[in-house]
């Protein structure tokens, strides 16, 4: 059984920091992509970065130059600090992870979504 745990989000002040984590457990053969979403309410679910097992990043333009995506491939846990945080990052944060749990199956599993909150 293949779960998505996040954890690190939290409130805190304009221009703060936080770090968010999320891993991944359960009978996995590999991990091809592991990334972080988010989504206010009654909006679209938007990229914030991906990386891929082979340590390539992508990210938002918003968030370019203040986040950063990283992977610990011996705990498959996958990490996005967050710094200079802005009200408008306020969001529910959704783990994301394109794995493969025998050689021919590929499937898209997503976490629970974990809050963060920037008051100003």
């Amino acid at each position: 059984q293949v779960q998505l745990v996040e954890s690190g989000g939290g409130l805190v002040q304009p221009g703060g920091s936080l770090r968010l984590s999320c891993a991944v457990s359960g009978s996995i053969f590999s991990i091809n992509v592991m990334g972080w979403y988010r989504q206010a309410p009654g909006k679209q679910r938007d990229l914030v970065a991906t990386i891929t097992s082979g340590r390539s990043a992508s990210y938002a333009d918003s968030v370019k130059g203040r986040f950063t995506i990283s992977r610990d491939a011996a705990k498959n846990t996958v990490y996005l600090p967050m710094n200079s945080l802005r009200p408008e990052d306020t969001d529910v944060y959704y783990c994301n992870a394109i794995l493969s749990i025998n050689r021919n199956k590929v499937y898209n599993y997503w976490g629970q979504g974990t809050q963060v909150t920037v008051y100003s």
